[in-house]
């Protein structure tokens, strides 16, 4: 084997580490400082920056690099990162006593803070000023989307000062094909060229998801690397989020065969998935200011978003038009049935929405064929295959010849959708589209043989990007991700079709007359439970000790945990849910930041649905018992250690121990919590309790049996629990709706009322509607500083009101009882979204994700 080589192929590439190259790009510098505020790490060119030899600032305070007051403005600017790929940008900051201004970026690298900075350069007095509002209202005045991509690639280019710029769209295996184009005349065009998916690795377009800017300033350009190389656990720094990262010299000899000196990359990300570039090319090094590129950073992701809601609007449309015509194949099909033997009045009935060359209509062993397709035999011999492999689902390729290599299909037949129309795989409806020979432009030949280079034993990039023209053959106009999802409406409605022509409908109606019974009957035990639950809760809960207002926050609180015990619950389908995230939730709604007073330790474990809320409302009682009296209590600073295992037979055991509280004493009367708190475990669940009044604190034990845990599948997520979504404060100001004119709309009176009366409790002066209608006509008389939406508003929806205060620049906070994705399902999915019911806490929290006015 010595000697060999190791074989050359696509995949190298994609192995190639771009993410932990060791080195950045010189026009700036990189510290890495970890979480006291060392230094780590630094590139190598430190001194030429900052007048620090790179040596000498390792293992030193940032603060005797940098001056005080610009590490103070670094500190502040971190408190804004949110999640892990996010970098924040501070322009035109001084970091050294000389006065020497630098533009920084700064994220977080797991449990390091990466800082990387670059000279300010000045803005020049005759650079253009481009108006981010003026920007997209040029791009919201366009009417196709060819004159969209052209419009964002002409403003791309005013933004950014490169010879070339290219809105690349990538397809489904990953090539490329240039749409739109603005470049400086005389060096030729790119538009429609298609460059292969090897072009840009997959690991490379995976860190174009994350990092949604990329820059390289001057090809020619010496790397300079950021030592130590590696950390003491022997791992490179990772720089996916880098500003600076430098660039791999398989990257560099591409752009250098393609005569580039510097290029830049603005990441499309539509509906989270990479949709393209914005690809920009220079003929030299070019570097554009750190506000420029942040400002046109922007301008991707708004160009994106703007894109985003044109596909949507498109698929909308396209799929309402489908649902008329497949509404229209019900109405016809059930008056006469015989229409499913007449494939070409299926062709001529979907035509408008799938175009196709020919039909084979397959049902309960007949068959009927129209147009271009297989014969009668390959047709039977399809049906079978795909009973075989696709039975139950759409089914779509291009390449039939390739698919099925053995099917005798008529010459010029390339393409197929499947439609299955019957429950049990044996009927369908198959499209057939012919041959489409077309001629691809390639940016060179994407067959060119793999050969060794330079960088060793991997692809080299291709030296010529003359175009390549390439004839395509055997191949049709795929179907697109839109006509599959019109395919799917169409089977749903022919499946009904088939099911009314057979015995099979009657056997069909029956199971769902008796699943619907079934579920009606479960949904009434389930609410009656409820409501008798909340009577208990209520008539247990008078006393004559407690005042009005705390009786009523007693049963607020209560009835609370059991709604966040129920979300949770439900979020799953009813199915298990965790013991931490209960926990976590509770101390999150009832203690906020001080949440860390409540110390929990144990592996998590899944509780089912009857013991979720039993515990739910155990723990709140005994939370609500230590604030009042225990540990918790504002006047102290104890802790509770919650912590909870599992015994050998499964059982869980959970262990409440309070810490330097005030002394407890066993109190003379027992209370409907301390009932809830002894009684509950044992009585619904058929466990223990355990309740010691010891002097230094309370004590609880708790043994739940196995037949209601559940070990977890997986890893839970890392997110936050009900009730503890992260928001801004609001410290200290009880009426944070002081001098505020506030619309609520809400259809339910009652529900309305309990609405006003938490907002006039925060300062707000509040105008209430009860319909879409009358909202509108509110607006046209009056103002408003912030309005709360009911999204469901009985027989329509509040998202029409929603698009008119978003035109008129007032926030708006939906409020549902359905779950933030019924909310988010429109065209401001970025919206606040409050959880009904209306609640002091709810309302108070999602005011801190809201930017109100400045109060008059």
């Amino acid at each position: 084997m010595s000697g060999a080589r190791e074989p050359v192929d696509l995949t190298n590439c994609d192995r190639e580490p771009i993410h932990q190259l060791g080195a950045i790009q010189p026009f700036g510098f990189l510290l890495a400082i970890s979480s006291d505020w060392i230094v780590t790490r630094a590139s190598a060119n430190l001194a030429e920056f900052l007048g620090v030899e790179q040596a000498d600032a390792l293992g030193r305070p940032v603060s005797s690099v940098i001056t005080p007051e610009a590490l103070h403005t670094i500190r502040n600017k971190l408190t804004t990162l949110r999640g892990p790929d996010v970098v924040e940008r501070i322009f035109d900051i001084a970091l050294m006593p000389d006065q020497s201004r630098f533009d920084l970026a700064v994220h977080f690298n797991e449990n390091q803070v990466i800082l990387e900075g670059e000279p300010g350069q000045e803005v020049r007095p005759n650079a253009p000023s481009l108006s981010m509002r003026g920007m997209m209202s040029r791009l919201d005045q366009t009417e196709t989307m060819e004159a969209f991509f052209r419009e964002g690639a002409r403003q791309a280019r005013a933004l950014t000062g490169f010879d070339r710029v290219m809105v690349y769209r990538f397809d489904e295996g990953g090539s490329g094909e240039v749409v739109a184009e603005a470049a400086r005349s005389g060096i030729g065009s790119f538009l429609g060229l298609h460059y292969p998916a090897s072009d840009i690795p997959v690991q490379a377009r995976a860190l174009y998801l994350r990092n949604l800017f990329r820059i390289i300033a001057d090809i020619e350009a010496v790397p300079v690397p950021v030592l130590p190389q590696l950390d003491e656990h022997g791992q490179p720094l990772d720089l996916s989020m880098s500003v600076l990262r430098s660039v791999s010299p398989i990257h560099i000899e591409y752009l250098k065969n393609m005569g580039v000196g510097a290029s830049l990359s603005i990441s499309i990300v539509v509906d989270g998935k990479l949709w393209g570039l914005f690809a920009c090319h220079h003929y030299g090094p070019h570097l554009p200011s750190a506000q420029n590129r942040s400002t046109a950073e922007l301008f991707g992701q708004m160009f994106a978003s703007r894109l985003e809601s044109r596909e949507r609007r498109l698929a909308l449309d396209y799929e309402t038009k489908a649902r008329r015509i497949a509404d229209r194949l019900l109405t016809s099909v059930a008056d006469n049935a015989s229409l499913l033997d007449d494939p070409a009045w299926l062709i001529e009935a979907l035509a408008d929405v799938i175009p196709a060359d020919g039909i084979g209509v397959w049902i309960n062993g007949r068959l009927a064929l129209a147009g271009i397709g297989p014969d009668e035999t390959s047709f039977a011999a399809l049906v079978r295959h795909l009973n075989r492999n696709a039975a139950g689902r759409i089914y779509a390729v291009d390449r039939l010849a390739d698919t099925y290599p053995d099917l005798a299909v008529a010459d010029g037949v390339a393409g197929m959708l499947a439609i299955p129309i019957s429950r049990s795989p044996r009927d369908y409806v198959v499209l057939f589209r012919q041959e489409l020979v077309r001629t691809v432009r390639w940016g060179g030949d994407p067959h060119k043989p793999v050969e060794y280079g330079p960088n060793g034993p991997r692809l080299t990039p291709r030296k010529s990007f003359e175009a390549w023209s390439e004839l395509v053959r055997g191949r049709s106009r795929p179907f697109t991700e839109a006509e599959c999802h019109v395919a799917e409406t169409i089977r749903v409605t022919l499946i009904e079709v088939v099911l009314r022509l057979t015995d099979e409908a009657s056997m069909a109606r029956q199971a769902a007359n008796e699943r619907q019974e079934l579920l009606i009957a479960e949904r009434n035990h389930r609410v009656r439970n409820i409501l008798s639950l909340i009577t208990g809760i209520i008539r247990q809960s008078q006393t004559t000790s407690v005042s009005v207002g705390d009786y009523i926050r007693q049963i607020e609180g209560r009835v609370q945990s059991l709604a966040r015990a129920h979300d949770q619950i439900t979020r799953d389908h009813w199915a298990p849910a965790s013991l931490r995230q209960l926990l976590l939730a509770e101390t999150a709604a009832y203690f906020g930041e001080n949440a860390q007073r409540i110390q929990m330790h144990g592996e998590d474990v899944l509780l089912e649905p009857q013991a979720f809320s039993t515990a739910a409302l155990v723990f709140h009682e005994l939370m609500t018992n230590s604030a009042k009296y225990g540990s918790l209590s504002a006047a102290g600073s104890g802790t509770v250690q919650l912590g909870w295992h599992r015994d050998d037979e499964g059982n869980l055991h959970i262990g409440w121990r309070e810490k330097d509280g005030p002394p407890v004493v066993e109190p003379i009367r027992h209370g409907f919590g301390s009932t809830i708190i002894r009684r509950s475990i044992p009585y619904d669940l058929g466990g223990k309790a355990e309740i010691r009044y010891v002097r230094d604190g309370l004590e609880a034990d708790f043994n739940i049996p196995a037949r209601y845990v559940v070990e977890p599948t997986s890893e839970p997520p890392n997110s936050a629990p009900v009730g503890a979504t992260e928001r801004r404060t609001i410290a200290d100001d009880h009426q944070p709706l002081s001098g505020l004119n506030v619309l609520l709309v809400e259809n339910n009176l009652i529900i309305a009322m309990d609405g006003e009366d938490i907002l006039r409790r925060l300062g707000g002066k509040v105008t209430t509607a009860p319909s879409v209608a009358e909202t509108m006509e509110t607006l046209a008389s009056q103002s408003f500083d912030l309005a709360l939406l009911d999204v469901n508003l009985g027989d329509e929806t509040s998202f029409g009101i929603a698009d008119r205060l978003a035109a008129e620049g007032v926030p708006f906070v939906f409020a549902t009882g359905y779950g933030e994705g019924i909310a988010q399902a429109n065209s401001h999915s970025d919206a606040p979204v409050l959880q009904k019911p209306y609640t002091m806490e709810g309302v108070t929290n999602i005011l801190g994700r809201v930017p109100l006015p400045k109060r008059q």
